[in-house]
């Protein structure tokens, strides 16, 4: 279930920090269903997507494609030829990140295969090469990481695509990973890129974009993080630091997590409860709906229903006792682990809610085990409970 007020207060948060004109696009891989992405068109967002298969969704929730940006590692020629063939159809992107020497000289050969009008713009994926304070599966700006190029290759790249016809260098897309609980590595992947940004635009003129990707935490409650607002008063000292005719002059963010997952809930039904050297309770929802904990030991608070289907209150003697639980998922792998929660007197058919699931549940999930994706509802602001997405069915596995 996605609370529909709280993507507002989250949108409205990041819109603040990163006021107009900032360029701010969605990242679609946070939350594919097509519904949810449909509300961001209407919070100041554009849309990014790393495959046509989320150009796709985000045509379809509304965006035009001058509003979408498309990068990403997996991108083949087919991605390609369709990000030449819209901006030759008068329809571009706004832009495309060119992430290796590779990819770069893929495109040269397919735009100069077809007719030379229209133009697509580019970024280029920098990697400087910094530490994260992060986990190390989404710390992606490290030195050894599989993503962008480094200073020598960004250039190299460009001198590839400058002479091609219907391509535009634009400037440099940077991401230095996810879940980042402190500022430092995004300050230095800033500083890092402006300064290639500076020596680029040098030479060409129209070299004035920095897209200084998402990586806004969404932690538990209890752990501290820095908020948008926080990375947000780190720029304009960055700067600052470059000379007025090297500055850039269009910066862009691509948030994706701390738009939708506060705002997420998945609702499970208790199967099982054990003792087992403690509590064991076991869920009909799991890995397969949120693979996060799994992945990387991802922790999202799980919470009591009432039969009213309301959050038990702790603090309510009348309700009884909360006790450690393990709390486990229906898939046939021992990893399909939820962490321990403090929880009410559980028993089969009883109904729990397991926060912040707004990001990177939908879009992961899968029908492993033959297990049907569950549905995706929408909690409008009066009350009213909206479908955006089927359950899956049986019949259509396989």
């Amino acid at each position: 279930m996605t609370d529909v007020d709280e993507l507002v207060r989250s949108a409205e948060a990041v819109r603040a920090a990163f006021p107009d004109p900032w360029i701010r696009s969605f990242s679609v891989k946070a939350n594919d269903v097509s519904a949810i992405v449909g509300r961001v068109t209407g919070l100041g967002f554009g849309a990014n997507v790393v495959s046509r298969g989320e150009w796709t969704v985000a045509r379809r929730a509304g965006f035009p494609n001058k509003f979408i940006t498309f990068e990403g590692i997996g991108k083949t020629d087919e991605d390609l030829r369709a990000a030449l063939r819209a901006s030759r159809d008068g329809a571009p992107l706004r832009w495309l990140a060119i992430e290796s020497l590779d990819e770069a000289r893929s495109l040269v050969r397919l735009a100069t295969r077809g007719p030379a009008h229209g133009t697509l713009d580019l970024l280029f994926r920098h990697n400087p090469g910094v530490l994260p304070d992060t986990h190390a599966g989404l710390a992606v700006g490290t030195a050894t990481s599989k993503f962008g190029m480094t200073a020598d290759e960004v250039t190299a790249a460009i001198a590839l695509v400058v002479d091609a016809p219907g391509l535009r260098p634009r400037g440099i897309h940077l991401h230095v990973g996810s879940q980042l609980r402190s500022i430092d590595a995004w300050r230095d992947g800033i500083r890092r890129s402006l300064a290639l940004g500076a020596l680029m635009r040098g030479t060409w003129p129209d070299f004035d974009t920095l897209d200084v990707g998402g990586g806004f935490p969404v932690l538990p409650e209890d752990e501290p993080a820095p908020d948008p607002a926080r990375f947000a008063r780190e720029v304009p000292d960055l700067l600052a630091q470059v000379p007025d005719d090297r500055r850039p002059t269009r910066l862009a963010i691509e948030p994706g997590r701390v738009l939708v997952a506060r705002a997420g809930y998945l609702v499970g039904r208790v199967l099982h409860v054990r003792e087992r050297q403690g509590r064991q309770v076991i869920l009909d929802v799991g890995m397969s709906d949120l693979i996060r904990p799994a992945l990387y030991g991802a922790r999202h608070e799980i919470i009591g229903l009432t039969s009213l289907g309301r959050p038990w209150d702790r603090s309510a003697a009348s309700q009884g006792p909360v006790a450690p639980a393990r709390v486990e998922g229906p898939i046939c792998e021992s990893t399909d682990h939820l962490g321990e929660h403090r929880l009410p007197d559980l028993h089969r058919g009883d109904l729990v809610a397991i926060r912040d699931t707004g990001a990177y549940a939908a879009s992961l999930s899968s029908t492993y085990n033959g297990r049907p994706r569950v549905p995706q509802v929408l909690l409008e602001d009066n009350g009213r409970l909206v479908l955006a997405r089927r359950r899956g069915s049986v019949n259509r596995l396989g």
